[in-house]
């Protein structure tokens, strides 16, 4: 496929997978926010556990939950599973495209291990089912039935697999890997065990029976855990933004604590919802947050001091061997078409200009060049990072 192509098909299932997550972790927020605002009934009805009236849009709606499910099946029932679907069928797509096609360049640094490109897919992919498994079999065991053990246990877990894969790919690699851990748990909770129960005590009440209220319940427990991964999984979708953390020695413990966080604000507005307030609990994560951002800036590693800076000529040459296939006017590098972000730097003012963004990727972090392709040493960051900071001068400045 061409490099143009290429971007092409990544902007599509991009926009798709964007899309349906909206869709998808929108229901959840709004469900879970339904539940939690149901009242009795006002009139007393055989098997109707709490009913909410609401306005939107200038129309009233009035919302009806049932114990367990009515007596009857209304000749319409609409199920909320392709949102999820989509989501994940454009999230694995997105992850062959960028990751599995492009193994050599986006996914492998020979640095930490030296895989073969299908050695990589076979880790990558092989992750993401075992990452089920081991959810799955948590939910099954005695663990499940307490949320906060059960929680605990599968952030544990997380946290395991993120130190892990942080020691077998790229930093982004196994970042979007920890992600696409996360979001497969999530989409198999909904074809594996939401939605077949759902069908389970459909077919009972279409056939007489009285609906077994346990397949209910599993469906519930599933879909409360689906409820707190969003914003872990939300931060894993444009962690790639913020090489600080991605790319950070310790990104297995900021993407740990920032997951934490994600957590502590979602049960927030879960407990807001149920009409229990506890700023308490928001200002956990607001002090989580911050007391990572300090930390994380503590950690950075620091350069020696390397003496006078560079000449340009010295910079320049770095740069050619280092940068320039991709963050030129015209690209050599193979599926590179244009420089990313607009980013040139085979002319001084361009250099100069994106000095600061450099430093950040190529000197205080080892985000780039992507997968260390071209093996730039520590001697060359450093020189690279004094010439920045002694003002980034060209023979022309």
């Amino acid at each position: 496929m061409s490099s143009v192509w290429g971007d092409w098909a990544n902007l599509a299932i991009r926009w798709l997978h964007l899309t349906a997550g909206i869709a998808w972790i929108g229901s959840s927020f709004y469900f879970m926010w339904l539940d939690s605002h149901l009242k009795a009934p006002a009139q007393v009805r055989e098997g109707v556990a709490g009913e909410l009236w609401s306005v939107h849009s200038g129309g009233f709606y009035h919302q009806t939950k049932f114990m367990v499910a009515p007596s009857g099946m209304p000749e319409e029932l609409h199920w909320f599973k392709w949102e999820a679907y989509a989501t994940w069928i454009s999230g694995v797509l997105l992850l062959g495209l960028i990751f599995y096609l492009g193994a050599d360049l986006n996914l492998i640094d020979r640095n930490k291990l030296a895989l073969a490109p299908w050695q990589a897919v076979a880790i990558g992919l092989g992750s993401l089912v075992a990452g089920w498994v081991v959810y799955d079999g948590l939910c099954r065991s005695p663990l499940g039935r307490n949320l906060k053990v059960f929680g605990l246990v599968w952030f544990a877990a997380m946290t395991a697999a993120a130190y892990g894969l942080t020691r077998v790919f790229s930093d982004l690699g196994a970042v979007m890997h920890v992600g696409a851990i996360i979001g497969t748990v999530m989409v198999a909770n909904v074809f594996l065990v939401i939605i077949p129960n759902q069908r389970l005590v459909v077919a009972q009440v279409l056939a007489g029976q009285t609906p077994d209220a346990s397949l209910g319940k599993r469906a519930k427990q599933r879909s409360v855990h689906n409820n707190y991964m969003t914003l872990p999984v939300l931060l894993m979708m444009i962690s790639n933004h913020y090489p600080m953390i991605v790319s950070a020695p310790l990104n297995w413990l900021w993407l740990a604590g920032l997951g934490l966080v994600g957590w502590a604000v979602r049960h927030f507005f879960n407990l807001k919802n149920a009409g229990r307030i506890h700023p308490e609990v928001l200002l956990f994560a607001a002090a989580g947050f911050v007391a990572i951002a300090l930390l994380n800036e503590q950690a950075r590693p620091q350069l020696a001091a390397a003496g006078p800076p560079p000449t340009y000529a010295a910079v320049r040459a770095i740069v050619d061997r280092n940068c320039v296939m991709c963050h030129a006017a015209s690209p050599t590098h193979r599926g590179v078409a244009a420089a990313p972000n607009g980013a040139a730097f085979d002319t001084a003012e361009g250099l100069r200009r994106h000095a600061a963004k450099i430093y950040e990727r190529a000197v205080a972090t080892h985000s780039m060049p992507l997968g260390d392709e071209t093996h730039m040493t520590d001697a060359e960051r450093a020189a690279l990072g004094a010439w920045i900071a002694a003002g980034a001068k060209t023979d022309a400045s």
